[in-house]
């Protein structure tokens, strides 16, 4: 399997001459060269010393290079071409390479801000390179909109880019970078009409983001690199300051701006957490809509943390196949992305171990739309077909409960609702499960009561009761429901308290 291939290089690393394919600096967690396998750009590590190590090595026969592993031949690799922008200097003298790179295939990337203000301090991300190349003489401190529109259009008509990434150093004060990759963002829409990608910390003012989609941006990236609290601060002190609270904030607004699967976060692996808060992490960013984008460390040299070695590929694998199953079950994919890293994909093999997103997907509902098309079908189902209520069945139990909605091709055909009885107390209460007319024999109700079971375990739930109308208590009690005491009267129609055998899922 190619995706088994690329996890294997992106943590072992591949053996290459000196100065081949060889990154130094940059903003991020890699230390990267690129190579085309089977015409999959694939980012693998060239430059640290455990590289030397690795099994696998290029080796050019004729006008052809072969990737091997040992002393056995595994298959021909093929390199992206120079970009021919790179031979053009800006109309104010610059050379385009310092302004922009090519990454991956066929997407423009560039720091707007090559600085950070958390580089000289202790707050400072101990994977990150950002004022490395910088110091390396290959770029400069800040690129202005105008240069970096002239280098779009250039890259897009010698050399096929398709898509752009803005990323930035913190500014001074924090958030002002905002503004800078908003201006930077319009010039190069109007330029080239590109799909453009912007990354940030989570801004103070939410309503900051609505600049950056007036500026044309398409998608974002707000990324939080680990759910381990404990090690986020140890590897990145300045994201978690900021705390969780205000990234989950972030992401919320960005899916409403930017829409679901348009929103990422870097996820990365091998930092010292556990797997589990790598896959437990990134389902709980695919159920708000955010692409969970996983990326193994690869160290970069020159940064703070140039001695570590990035994760074992075995370990990767198993994180690459359960985040893959639950991009499916959320349906999300890196093919829906407009722009972007998760769209280039070079960083990370998560891709190749990407199922199809076909057939039924559950999540919370994103943005208010989804939860508008789910009070839509309470109406169809509890006030127009069934007569439990007159003219609308919200109530005051809406505004806490988690709203769940199932979709079948992008369209939601199911909700269900969940909320807790008191806080701390571990008791929650389901209700309000609506599935379309016309969409019943699909299994949507099923799929619907499993996932709310796993989301209120997953907020602490130890016991999980509902009120189920007589005729549907067949349905839940081959979920694993079991009735609780008498069947009591609920606007007019009998109903049977029952309880979720929390171990079904």
């Amino acid at each position: 399997m190619i995706g088994e291939l690329i996890t294997e290089l992106q943590s072992l690393g591949l053996r290459v001459q000196e100065g081949i394919l060889q990154r130094r600096g940059g903003a991020g967690p890699a230390d990267a060269g690129s190579i085309l396998i089977e015409g999959i750009p694939v980012n693998v590590p060239v430059g640290s010393p455990y590289v030397m190590r690795s099994p696998y090595s290029l080796i050019k026969r004729d006008s052809h290079t072969f990737l091997f592993k040992d002393r056995e031949e595994i298959l021909p690799v093929s390199f992206v071409k120079r970009p021919r922008f790179y031979d053009y200097v800006t109309s104010d003298g610059v050379p385009c390479s310092k302004i922009a790179l090519l990454h991956g295939s066929d997407c423009l990337a560039t720091s707007v801000i090559q600085t950070c203000i958390y580089w000289d301090s202790s707050q400072r991300c101990r994977f990150c390179g950002i004022e490395l190349s910088l110091e390396n003489k290959q770029t400069i401190r800040v690129k202005t909109p105008a240069q970096l529109a002239e280098v779009a259009r250039r890259a897009k008509g010698l050399d096929s880019v398709r898509h752009v990434v803005l990323t930035t150093g913190t500014d001074r004060p924090p958030g002002k970078e905002l503004s800078s990759l908003a201006r930077c963002a319009s010039a190069i829409k109007e330029a080239t009409g590109l799909p453009v990608h912007a990354q940030f910390l989570p801004p103070v003012h939410l309503d900051e983001l609505y600049e950056l989609r007036e500026a044309g941006v398409d998608t974002v990236g707000i990324h939080i690199e680990s759910f381990d609290l404990e090690i986020l601060s140890r590897v990145a002190p300045c994201k978690a300051a900021i705390g969780l609270g205000r990234y989950e904030e972030a992401w919320k607004r960005a899916v409403e701006l930017f829409g679901p699967n348009q929103v990422s976060s870097f996820v990365l692996a091998g930092l010292g957490e556990n797997p589990s808060s790598v896959i437990s992490g990134s389902e709980a960013l695919a159920d708000l809509g955010v692409y969970p984008f996983v990326v193994p460390l690869r160290p970069i040299p020159g940064s703070l943390m140039e001695d570590a070695l990035p994760p074992d590929p075995e370990v990767m694998k198993h994180i690459y196949e359960s985040v893959a199953v639950i991009l499916k079950q959320k349906g999300l994919s890196a093919a829906r992305s407009l722009a972007g890293c998760v769209r280039c994909g070079a960083c990370s093999a998560l891709t190749t171990f990407e199922q199809p997103v076909e057939g039924l997907t559950c999540h919370t509902a994103r943005t208010s739309t989804e939860l508008a098309k789910a009070f839509e079908i309470r109406k169809e189902v509890f006030v127009l077909e069934q007569g439990l209520f007159e003219d609308s069945d919200a109530d005051e139990y809406d505004a806490q409960s988690i709203h769940l909605v199932a979709e079948l091709d992008g369209q939601v055909v199911g909700t269900v609702r969940a909320f807790p009885v008191s806080k701390g107390n571990g008791h929650w209460v389901g209700g309000r499960l609506g599935v379309r007319h016309g969409f019943r024999s699909y299994g949507v109700g099923e799929v619907l009561v499993r996932n709310a079971i796993r989301c209120v375990k997953q907020q602490g739930c130890t016991r999980f009761t509902a009120h189920i109308q007589v005729e549907n208590v067949p349905f839940f009690s081959g979920l694993g429901w079991i009735e609780v005491g008498p069947v009591k009267e609920y606007r007019g129609k009998p109903h049977q308290l029952m309880e979720a055998d929390l171990g079904f899922v």
